[in-house]
């Protein structure tokens, strides 16, 4: 055996996959019942409900060659033109997102004194050389607390569910770190790169009608046709019995010439030996792992963090609620909400509901509010109808309900990740053929798990 991945997530099926389309000889082995992780959809009454990543930007050339490669290129859709507009809840009541800076200056997302200082931040200077500043800390100083507290803040918690001030701003949102380095001022770098990508148009390409064909990758938030599973199950087909479920790695050690697994499927203990060993699993995986191997690199891997978090779907009957407006609004947390936010996906996707339906996905629980997530069912479906009336004047009570949990949810890029990881890559080094991918490492989202998987897949291809 060439190649063994453990884990059946969207990183290992990346990997897998890449391999495989390259004629590489690989297996992959997941240890639950079925393959794609936290990726899901489920098909109940009426609903398409997702069990965790909602969508992805299609803006990653790895998606779109992965979706092509899977003949699913024609099931991409994109989210309707409503999403565009997004709301935070604010000093009591839902705010538009301005979508320009025009409208922001005209909008009452912030008091006037807040977009005044934010204003100010052209006259921003740099922060100082090796510094890993918190988001919060890097907000502070270029936009201002309320800002910090309420954009900032709302921004990555429809990403991390994370800490502001514990989030590493380099890690979680590194254009922002790029654009100060090179601009000083995000306004003027913002400007100057706008600028610059208008000139850098070819003729005919303009806004006012050229000819030029439109660009493959649409930027636009989109899931499949049947929802993310589309993607797992068009994985699984092509990967066929390459993939293995029910197959748990107990344990992993060094032998002449690769590895060795040892592996309990179905009931059953097995070993087998690969040459390279692919660990796609979470951090906390990963660790016991590495335990035996490798203390050190086992302890730096054991650092990452993850944020809990419950997904819970409220969906309501034609008639009975007004459809929401927009993509959904996010809470920060100065406002002391138990809810992080609500997707409105029937409004978002309008092919995931049947018949007018009304269907609410809410966030609860993250790093801000952990112990949330441990509530049984019926509290967290009771919570989140509370607050969705409390905070977006829902009052219908939903017709159907499904609630998802994730106790190690989402990966914290905390102050140090970038200097986290990069010593884990070091210790990597004294373990040839051993390799570490997934959403704790180099970027949490569908895009950046499909893109390193399929990084990872070509270099083993090419050492094998």
């Amino acid at each position: 055996m060439k190649v063994a991945v453990v884990g059946g997530g969207i990183s290992g099926l990346a990997v897998a996959h890449r391999l495989r389309s390259r004629g590489r000889d690989a297996v992959l082995l997941e240890s639950s019942a079925r393959l794609g992780g936290a990726v899901g959809t489920h098909a109940r009454d009426g609903y398409l409900v997702e069990q965790g990543p909602n969508s992805f930007l299609d803006r990653e050339p790895a998606t779109r060659e992965l979706a092509a490669a899977l003949n699913l290129e024609g099931r991409i859709r994109a989210a309707d033109a409503a999403a565009k507009r997004r709301y935070v809840y604010t000093r009591g009541r839902l705010r538009a997102v301005p979508a320009s800076p025009p409208a922001f200056l005209g909008s009452d997302i912030l008091p006037l004194g807040a977009k005044l200082r934010v204003m100010g931040e052209l006259f921003t200077g740099r922060a100082p050389e090796g510094v890993d500043e918190s988001l919060a800390q890097f907000g502070r100083r270029h936009l201002g607390r309320m800002a910090t507290e309420v954009l900032l803040d709302a921004v990555q918690t429809g990403i991390y569910a994370g800490d502001v001030e514990r989030l590493s701003v380099a890690a979680t949102f590194p254009p922002l770190v790029k654009l100060e380095r090179e601009h000083r001022s995000l306004i003027l770098g913002a400007i100057r790169t706008q600028k610059a990508q208008r000139k850098a148009l070819p003729a005919g390409t303009g806004v006012t009608g050229g000819t030029a064909a439109p660009p493959k990758l649409s930027g636009a938030l989109s899931s499949f046709e049947g929802g993310l599973q589309a993607l797992i199950d068009a994985l699984a087909s092509s990967l066929g019995d390459v993939a293995r479920v029910g197959a748990k790695v107990e344990g992993l050690e060094r032998v002449e010439g690769g590895w060795r697994l040892m592996v309990e499927e179905h009931g059953r203990r097995s070993e087998l030996t690969a040459e390279q060993v692919v660990l796609a699993v979470p951090a906390h995986v990963a660790t016991r792992l590495l335990q035996p191997l490798d203390a050190t690199l086992a302890a730096k891997v054991g650092e990452i963090e993850y944020a809990p978090i419950a997904v819970v779907h409220l969906g309501f009957d034609p008639g009975t609620t007004p459809a929401p407006d927009g993509f959904g609004f996010l809470v920060p947390r100065v406002e002391k909400r138990r809810l992080l936010g609500s997707i409105h996906v029937s409004t978002t996707f309008p092919f995931r509901v049947e018949g007018g339906r009304v269907l609410y996905s809410c966030m609860v629980g993250g790093a801000r509010q952990p112990d949330l997530v441990k509530l049984d069912e019926a509290a967290l479906v009771a919570l989140a109808r509370e607050e969705l009336k409390a905070l977006a004047g829902v009052t219908a009570a939903p017709s159907f309900t499904q609630v998802f949990r994730w106790p190690a949810g989402i990966p914290q890029y905390n102050v140090g990740h970038l200097e986290r990881v990069a010593a884990i890559d070091v210790a990597l080094q004294r373990w040839p053929g051993l390799h570490l991918t997934g959403n704790a490492y180099k970027g949490i989202g569908i895009n950046d798990c499909i893109r390193n998987g399929a990084l990872l897949g070509d270099a083993l291809a090419s050492e094998t």
